[in-house]
């Protein structure tokens, strides 16, 4: 393959001959391939349009070959060259041929000061596989000018500059069908009058153009064949115009393309530039790695639908998807030819064409003449497709505003059919009239642009022929996903979806809702009179706030003033809907309590806390608890009633925790007042999925109806669910605020269940949407402004071991905004200050997580579609907490890889003790000297120290994000009856001998646990029996040691005293 540098032009330079100008030329360096243009002498604002042209490397990397264009003066008389700018362009960033555009690149310095300025114009492609061009004999005679021992790459080189040649005169220059089938796309043809463009269509062997004006004969670089063909060949038009700030308006320019069989031939403008007086052209500069590439599809087993569970390869892929906003055909309509770009947010997932009918509402339309009314509805037609509206009842002007959606890939039809159909209770239903539009005629639109206005049309007869009575409100256009009618509309590809299953497809954005943490401090309480006068009450608190039910400690003191001191913590949820019930219970037997009063408070009530500047406590009166139902019995007993002293506040201060700290997402207050700004965007496009296995049976075979979640901090994102695909693409692009680099994002991959009833099996309960496996992608491993794209495999742990359901192919970019809020951000503790001023324990975190977690599935639940509890609770992890042997392994493991460069450390150092390596111990023998003689070098030379190993690692550092380790996990040597223990319910479900056989196991592990620590407590302990006289001896002896000690430092210099010890030990 060939990579295409068409160096066109330069603007501004500096001038660098000492009279206010420049002789400039361009130098390429691609993979240490140089090529160079002409010199243009005396002109700051040169145009060389020269094509130079380099070999490519398939087998490398796109992001690592980089092509640099320099800009350099030349020297005169004295030979040399000054530099004046340069560019360096990825090859990631490269397109196809036909798809290049005008592109202008500031130039960039080499060293920091040194001056530069000015910008250069330039189109980078990627050649296509032609056949070779047949050339002239003025091109072979020249050819054979060269010595026998000239290498292919400088002939190539020679062929290309003469094929780029200037011509010489303004004589008229024949192109025929070699020159128009060597090089399809020649450009810089001018002609002067529209006369020669009906000629050139006219033509068929040949085409011939008139004279040349000088200055664009001299950028225009033809191939001459003198032999005619007898071949048909048609031209295809294209006028580009193209006007620079220093140039004059030239005529239209027209390329010539061999155009391809069966298609008319057509002349449409091509604009360089959206604004002429602007060198910018009208798209976004940056192509994103990986754009306009075709995608990889990696599977295991290409054989089947999906991949087998043997040979699995659990390693992150590189993938290079098509990103970027790209329409295939432009012009007037979606379907003509050209190409257009536009601009749009979606730069990361591959654009997806969609022919959107807004159906919303219709007018005067005609009765039936049996009925006397009219229960209209419509339907929309294209090629096999067909979607309807709703149906009203005896309704002459209905509106329904519903939008219907026809994927581009899928149109086999030229036109659109909108019918107005009158539904009949018997029989067929009525036909009141159609509109058909011409899918060549469509428009096209692309946020941010307004929406397209709906227009009327009046309906046609069946036949096309005449207007009948009655109007329709439509609008039609061609857009992408990145539409806002995208979500809520009915997708031709789910037209057997039905019922409540229509709104379980769709994509939806959720937010998780306003955790706060309810602080209950239960003082004391007075007047607590029992029902039984002759005993004095054992007397506790409960609290509860909907599931959620605490209780204190029984008083120790049988009285009527219990005190207690104690807190409760409940997880509330804004908007509060429920209420804090406080009742006093007296313990009357051990499986026996009774109400001693009882008050219901709404947390409206409650003062929010900030910080830990404690709040006003308050007495409040408890309400007697079932005595008699008489009225007036319970008037006498509300004269006199107990009360209870308590402290109650919402704490804005701390972050609830709804999900692993291992793997938060987001660490923030509760109240926003304490939030601090925003350090970055993430963003993420959810590409699709690949080898995904059957989750369920359809028909008689295996089937699933994916659909992806994304949860990062308070947002959640559901994509819409692709039916019957073990390769769904969703290509839905989200973006998050970042707050804390040091956060995880989780991307979950689920089976929808609730298309409208089909997946429940006769005699099953409710249908759960089935977990197909998840991601975790870290934060702080995602370099900023870079984008990664990568496909991740989805590993789940199964009773059998890891099996990897499928890849999940992503598009991630993490964009910094304020590299003075990240290092602010590194440099603070990872939870609220509220969280180490006043710490929960384990039991209160485990107990509030799960409460927040079940709160946050229950919200969520509620929406519509809903995201269900299942879906949540696998996200968050609400399993994390139980027993796993595995687990337990492989955080030993991580415990001991801590540990593992002190022991490295210290054979290091009993190596230099022993003289193993006689050099290593003698320069630290040397080192140690300095360090004695010079101590305030002891803490410069260990962060030396430090900052080398650092710069060692650089070369060893990650390229790509971390993912999941069987290996560091033990997910791969797990024993089989450790993971059946690990997926066993709560309490366990298993039979009597496997639990004693696990127990007895679990007492064989805690009992070796028991034992180390019983060591290390028994090592404490006779350190501190040194100075408790326990051990007599010892601490007589340790006593007179430590006096000689003292002696002996006092009176010797530290230095003196660290050279003998060290010097000694080494």
């Amino acid at each position: 393959m060939k990579v295409v540098v068409h160096v066109i032009d330069a603007h501004d330079l500096i001038p660098k001959d000492g009279e206010g100008s420049a002789s400039p030329f361009v130098e390429v360096d691609f993979e240490n391939q140089l090529s160079r243009t002409i010199t243009i002498h005396k002109n700051l604002n040169p145009t060389w349009n020269h094509k130079l042209f380099f070999h490519l490397d398939t087998t490398k990397p796109c992001h690592r070959q980089i092509i640099e264009v320099s800009v350099y003066h030349e020297r005169r008389p004295i030979p040399g060259r000054n530099f004046l700018g340069r560019v360096r362009i990825p090859c990631c960033n490269l397109v196809n041929e036909g798809d290049e555009v005008y592109q202008t690149y500031p130039l960039e310095n080499k060293w920091f000061f040194y001056p530069v300025k000015g910008e250069i114009g330039l189109k980078i492609y990627i050649a296509s596989q032609s056949k070779p061009k047949v050339l002239s004999s003025f091109f072979l005679s020249e050819l054979e000018k060269l010595p026998p021992s000239t290498p292919p790459q400088l002939q190539e080189s020679t062929i290309t500059n003469l094929l780029h040649c200037t011509p010489s005169t303004n004589e008229n220059i024949r192109l025929t069908h070699k020159t128009l089938e060597s090089d399809p796309r020649v450009e810089g043809l001018a002609f002067d009058t529209p006369q020669a463009i009906t000629e050139a269509e006219e033509k068929v062997n040949s085409v011939t153009l008139p004279n040349f004006p000088a200055a664009t004969t001299q950028s225009s670089c033809i191939d001459t064949d003198p032999e005619p063909k007898e071949e048909r060949v048609e031209p295809v038009l294209e006028i580009a115009q193209q006007l620079h700030k220093h140039q004059v308006h030239h005529q239209p320019m027209i390329s010539i393309k061999r155009r391809q069989r069966g298609t008319p031939v057509t002349m449409q403008p091509v604009n360089h530039q959206a604004n002429p007086g602007s060198h910018h052209p009208p798209v976004d500069h940056q192509v994103h790695p990986g754009s306009h590439r075709p995608p990889v599809n990696h599977q295991v087993n290409p054989s089947s639908n999906y991949p087998s569970s043997h040979d699995e390869d659990y390693s992150l892929k590189d993938t290079n998807p098509r990103l970027g906003e790209r329409w295939p055909n432009g012009g007037r309509g979606w379907m003509s030819g050209g190409s257009e770009r536009f601009n749009s947010t979606y730069d990361l997932v591959e654009q997806m064409f969609y022919l959107y009918v807004r159906v919303v509402k219709a007018k005067d339309l005609p009765t039936s003449t049996l009925t006397s009314s009219c229960d209209p509805y419509v339907e929309v037609k294209l090629g096999n497709y067909k979607g309807r509206t709703k149906h009203f009842e005896k309704k002459m002007n209905p509106e329904w505003n519903q939008v219907f959606a026809f994927s581009k890939d899928r149109i086999q039809s030229s036109f659109l059919e909108v019918f107005m159909k009158d539904k009949e209770m018997v029989g067929r239903d009525d036909y009141l009239g159609r509109v058909v539009f011409d899918l060549n005629e469509v428009p096209t639109r692309v946020p941010p642009d307004s929406p397209l206005a709906p227009q009327w049309y009046r309906l046609e007869d069946r036949r096309g022929e005449g207007k009948v009575r009655g109007d329709i409100m439509l609008a039609v256009w061609m857009g992408t996903q990145a539409d806002e009618a995208f979500s809520d509309a009915w997708h031709a590809d789910a037209a057997s979806v039905f019922g409540e299953g229509v709104f379980n497809i769709r994509s939806k954005v959720y937010v998780s809702p306003k955790l706060w943490y309810l602080r209950v401090n239960v003082i004391e309480a007075q007047d607590v009179i029992p029902s039984d006068r002759n005993r004095l009450p054992e007397v506790f608190v409960k609290a509860q706030m909907g599931n959620q039910v605490l209780k204190t400690k029984i008083c120790p003191t049988r009285t009527t003033t219990p005190l207690w001191n104690e807190d409760l913590i409940f997880v509330a949820a804004e908007p509060f809907e429920e209420q804090l019930t406080i009742s006093v219970e007296d313990r009357v037997h051990p499986s026996k309590d009774e109400v001693l009063g009882k008050i219901m408070l709404p947390l409206t009530l409650f003062e929010k806390r900030l910080d830990h500047r404690p709040v006003h406590s308050r007495w409040f009166n408890l309400e007697k608890f079932g005595f008699g139902m008489l009225e007036a019995d319970r008037r006498n007993e509300l004269k006199f009633s107990s009360r209870i002293h308590m402290r109650i506040c919402l704490e804005g201060g701390y972050h609830v925790l709804d999900e692993s700290t291992l793997y938060a997402s987001d660490h923030r207050p509760t109240v926003r007042q304490l939030w601090k700004q925003p350090i970055g965007v993430l963003e993420v496009g959810i590409l699709g999925a690949q080898g995904l296995l059957p989750m369920k049976m359809k028909d008689s075979r295996g089937s699933i109806d994916a659909y992806c979640v994304a949860k990062y901090g308070q947002k959640w994102i559901r994509t819409r669910t692709i039916l019957d695909t073990f390769s769904p693409k969703w290509n839905e692009q989200y973006t998050w605020e970042v707050y804390d680099p040091c956060t995880v994002i989780t991307l979950g991959v689920f089976d929808n269940c609730h298309l409208g009833g089909r997946e429940k099996a006769p005699g099953e309960g409710v249908a759960r949407d089935s977990q197909i496996g998840k991601v975790r992608i870290r934060l702080s491993t995602l370099e900023a402004h870079r984008i990664y794209t990568h496909s991740y495999p989805l590993l789940v742990l199964h009773p059998h071991g890891v099996k990897k359901m499928g890849e999940l192919q992503l598009a991630m970019r993490f964009t910094t905004l304020s590299l003075a809020n990240m290092i602010h951000i590194y440099g603070q503790p990872l939870l609220p200050k509220m969280h180490y001023l006043h710490p929960f324990t384990v039991n209160q975190i485990d107990n509030l997580r799960y409460q927040a977690m079940n709160i946050v599935a229950l919200r969520l639940g509620r929406a519509e579609p809903p995201l269900r509890k299942e879906v949540v609770e696998y996200m968050l992890d609400v399993d994390s907490h139980i027993w796993s042997m595995r687990r337990s392994k492989a955080n030993f493991i991580r415990i001991m890889s801590l540990f593992s460069s002190m022991i490295t450390m210290g054979q290091w150092f009993n190596q230099v003790c022993n003289w193993k390596n006689p050099i290593t111990s003698v320069l630290v023998h040397i080192l140690f000297l300095i360090l004695i003689w010079y101590p305030e070098l002891i803490l410069p030379t260990m962060f030396l120290y430090m900052l080398l190993i650092g710069l060692w690692n650089y070369r060893l550092r990650p390229r790509h994000p971390p993912h999941m380790d069987t290996k560091l996990s033990w997910a791969e040597a797990v024993h089989p009856d450790e993971l059946d223990e690990e997926f066993d319910t709560f309490p366990t479900s298993r039979p009597h001998d496997v639990v004693r056989m696990r127990y007895d196991r679990l007492r064989s592990v805690a009992g070796r646990i028991q034992t180390v620590v019983g060591d290390i407590a028994t090592q404490g302990e006779r350190f501190q029996s040194l100075l408790s006289w326990r051990d007599s001896r010892a601490t007589c002896l340790f006593l007179a040691f430590s006096f000689c000690s003292a002696v002996v430092l006092y009176a010797t210099p530290p230095r003196v005293v660290a050279l003998n010890v060290n010097w000694h030990k080494l």
